[in-house]
């Protein structure tokens, strides 16, 4: 097995459409190698700890709303062309991920990491769900075969957060600077969502490689 490190915001769009192109390669190939571990990169760090909303974020981040739909452009068009259904109009906040990030953390110790992040993705993109909120974090817990009950208590305490900021830092401190970065065999970084193409070139190299 080849270690594939994602650094990854729930929040992110192209880490989103990132993981659905990577998705379809893997899913070309069944037997590619990658051992996938997900990772806490997030895109705001300094956002508040109850969110912000959508259009005061929109505005700061980009000028206003010609700034953000010229931003969002590519986008829409890049989930469109792989069918993914993000429902940008359903949003009203944007959330602070801390918790997010910890959720996906516990699920990693239950092997259900990459489920988590689906169903993360899957919440604020397409149901417009707050993925900050605590009650939610716990409800898409449930729908992952987590213990909702647990995953509140955890929540309502200090438990990991200090160790998701930390990596968080480390993953700065490294040069990420930006979302998806995918790191292959703890040596490649490939930043940036790429096509199912590409990753389809680079499971055929390490399987040629693994064979002589």
């Amino acid at each position: 097995m080849v270690k594939l490190d994602i650094l990854s915001d729930p929040i992110c769009p192209w880490c989103y459409i990132g993981k659905a192109q990577l998705d379809r390669a893997l899913m070309d190939d069944p037997n590619h190698p990658f051992e996938i571990e997900w990772h806490p990169f997030q895109l705001n760090p300094e956002m508040p700890a109850e969110g912000m909303e959508r259009r005061a974020y929109l505005e700061q981040k980009f000028g206003g709303t010609d700034g953000a739909v010229e931003a969002y452009r590519p986008i829409l068009e890049q989930s469109e062309e792989l069918g993914l259904d993000i429902a940008f109009d359903r949003i009203g906040r944007t959330p602070n991920t801390l918790d997010a990030h910890r959720l996906i953390h516990w699920a990693g110790i239950e092997g259900r990491q990459t489920a988590a992040v689906s169903a993360l993705f899957k919440a604020y993109f397409h149901d417009g769900r707050d993925i900050g909120d605590r009650e939610t974090l716990a409800d898409i817990a449930d729908g992952i075969e987590l213990d909702a009950s647990v995953i509140m208590r955890l929540l309502d305490s200090e438990s990991d957060r200090q160790e998701i900021m930390d990596r968080d830092r480390a993953a700065r401190e490294m040069g990420v600077s930006g979302v998806p970065t995918f790191i292959v065999a703890g040596k490649h970084a490939v930043p940036g969502a790429q096509p199912p193409d590409l990753w389809a070139k680079v499971i055929a190299e390490l399987k040629a490689n693994a064979e002589a």
